[in-house]
């Protein structure tokens, strides 16, 4: 599917003059040392700035979207929960997270709320021995200039990489041959003090699909060093993936300079057939040991055992899709005794949903327990 509908519009630079928006330096945010967020629970989030911003590289596992908590009943950010979390993935294992993804409903949160979740998770890392892990965090914006503040937001609240999805509001104005897309990407990671991560997921962006020509188009700038492909499309993955190893200057699998992630956990080893380097999907929220046993065992040539665990991985993602974030949560809870409910206006689950989901993810959750 081409990236929008080519349709007729003015073209020329729409970018000119965004590397002049004002910079907050680190010092400057109300969520660094010597402020509290009134948003903010009893967890603190004040953190050193030499850990905020030491050199986290980004290299093949698992990464997870992780959720945002909230208080029950005024729904404010639970930062508590926030931070066991991110502590309880990190010792499962994973590779690194995510923040302000679909999944940590970024969409319901503010700037503020955003930087808060963000902090307590780099806070609470690096308080627990992980200050190593590296934090990706959604900047995309319909508009190039708060999707360039995010991504300044995010660098000062600890944050190492920017995930950016396309703009798609107005993609039948956009510019043809998909102009405005690569000028868009191109004036984000110009400005940005953090490496863009691609973000190609159709389905949050009113079905705008970026092609592989694109992305590899793109990932020849400096500061654009990854996809997230949440298309599904493992011949799109296998062409960028293809293209990225052959552009690098030194290439070394275990630290390739374009991380190329599958966007699901249903097609963790195909990803990995194809090239891939791992996955950044948020069934990890319940099962991290499960999705990252997966990829283990194919990557130790273990592919029988590899396609017997990546069967359950995907019965269970599958769960996880269904649902979406209402059914993450509800898993959570009913398995794990936390989780609670999505902000409004997510309904809450009814009892047949929990019901189901919650048979829905057994067998994955057995799989994790035996772990």
């Amino acid at each position: 599917m081409a990236p929008h509908n080519d349709a007729p519009s003015p073209s020329g630079s729409f970018t000119a003059g965004f590397n002049r928006i004002p910079f907050r330096p680190v010092g400057s945010s109300s969520l660094m040392a010597g402020h509290e967020s009134p948003l903010s629970s009893s967890y603190s989030t004040t953190s050193e700035a030499s850990d905020l911003h030491m050199t986290r590289p980004l290299v093949p596992g698992v990464y997870v979207p992780t959720m945002c908590f909230f208080e029950e009943g005024s729904e404010d950010v639970d930062t508590d929960t926030i931070a066991r979390h991110a502590v309880r993935l990190a010792r499962a294992g994973v590779t690194g997270l995510a923040t302000q993804g679909s999944n940590g409903e970024a969409v319901h949160l503010t700037h503020a709320e955003r930087q808060l979740v963000t902090s307590t998770t780099r806070k609470a890392l690096n308080d627990s021995g992980f200050s190593h892990m590296p934090i990706i965090v959604g900047c995309g914006s319909q508009s190039t200039r708060e999707t360039i503040q995010y991504c300044r937001e995010a660098w000062e609240a600890g944050g190492d990489y920017a995930l950016v999805l396309p703009p798609s509001y107005y993609a039948s104005l956009f510019a043809p041959a998909s102009e405005t897309i690569i000028e868009y990407f191109t004036a984000v990671a110009d400005a940005s003090p953090i490496p863009i991560i691609i973000y190609n997921f159709p389905g949050a962006v009113g079905g705008l699909d970026l092609s592989s020509d694109i992305i590899v188009q793109l990932a020849e700038h400096h500061n654009i060093v990854g996809v997230k492909l949440t298309c599904g499309n493992t011949g799109k993955l296998n062409r960028v993936a293809a293209a990225t190893r052959k552009m690098s200057k030194t290439h070394d699998p275990k630290n390739p300079e374009f991380l190329v992630l599958a966007g699901s956990a249903d097609f963790s080893i195909q990803a990995l057939v194809a090239g891939g380097h791992g996955i950044l999907a948020g069934l990890a929220n319940i099962a991290p040991k499960a999705c990252t046993r997966t990829i283990e065992l194919f990557n130790q040539g273990k592919h029988a055992e590899a396609q017997e665990m990546q069967e359950i991985v995907a019965q269970g993602d599958w769960t996880a899709i269904q649902g979406g974030v209402v059914g993450v949560k509800s898993g959570l809870q009913s398995w794990l005794g936390y989780g609670g409910y999505a902000r409004s206006p997510l309904p809450k689950p009814t009892a047949a949903q929990e019901k189901k989901w919650k048979e829905g993810y057994r067998d994955l959750v057995m799989l994790e327990k035996s772990l």
